[in-house]
């Protein structure tokens, strides 16, 4: 069954002025939809074609398939990407995240500005993620289409960090996208449930 593009979970304009609906145009219907259209292309008549895509990720990377792994991940990061933002979200995070976060880096304000740093630091394109690793939280990054499920990490929300994501509307700035990201976007009760799920 071939990989479909998930549709967005609100409309293209929600996220204004924070990420803009041009950005939306670009990065989920061009480059997300490639991504989709590039590993159905690469997977087909193969045995990757019947799994599960966590499972294609897992195994184009064992099996060095860069190709497949870049693109399978790419989608994989991406479906995740979207439902870990809503419109007016960010700020304050809730709930038994907000708990495990306090506990884990000392403060919310502690975290966001790890989780800020380490989105910043690294260097060209990639993700920074709050992941759970041996029921312990992180931060993580990695670079181009690397995501924690190749380190058996579970990821509770990542940051695009590749400048498709924030170009149009930061230019270079990538400090101030993710600031923005973290104080207006992030959707703590999606991360709440990814955490659920994990526990």
């Amino acid at each position: 069954m071939p990989f479909e593009l998930p549709s967005l979970p609100y409309d293209r304009s929600a996220l204004e002025p924070h990420m803009s609906a041009q950005t939306l145009d670009f990065h989920h219907g061009k480059h997300h939809q490639t991504y989709v259209n590039t590993i159905n292309k690469l997977i087909e008549g193969t045995p990757m074609a019947d799994m599960p895509l966590e499972e294609v990720v897992k195994a184009a990377w064992t099996d060095k398939n860069t190709a497949a792994f870049n693109n399978a991940a790419q989608v994989w990061n991406h479906n995740l990407f979207w439902v870990v933002m809503k419109p007016g979200g960010g700020g304050e995070p809730t709930g038994e995240i907000k708990d495990r976060i306090t506990s884990a880096f000392g403060s919310v304000d502690d975290f966001k500005e790890q989780f800020k740093a380490a989105g910043v630091g690294q260097f060209g394109s990639g993700w920074a993620w709050l992941v759970l690793d041996n029921g312990d939280l992180k931060i993580t990054k990695t670079p181009n289409g690397e995501n924690p499920l190749i380190s058996g990490q579970t990821a509770l929300m990542g940051c695009d960090v590749w400048e498709h994501s924030y170009y149009l509307d930061y230019q270079n700035r990538r400090p101030d996208y993710l600031s923005a990201w973290l104080d207006n976007l992030v959707n703590w009760d999606a991360v709440n449930e990814n955490l659920a799920k994990a526990s």
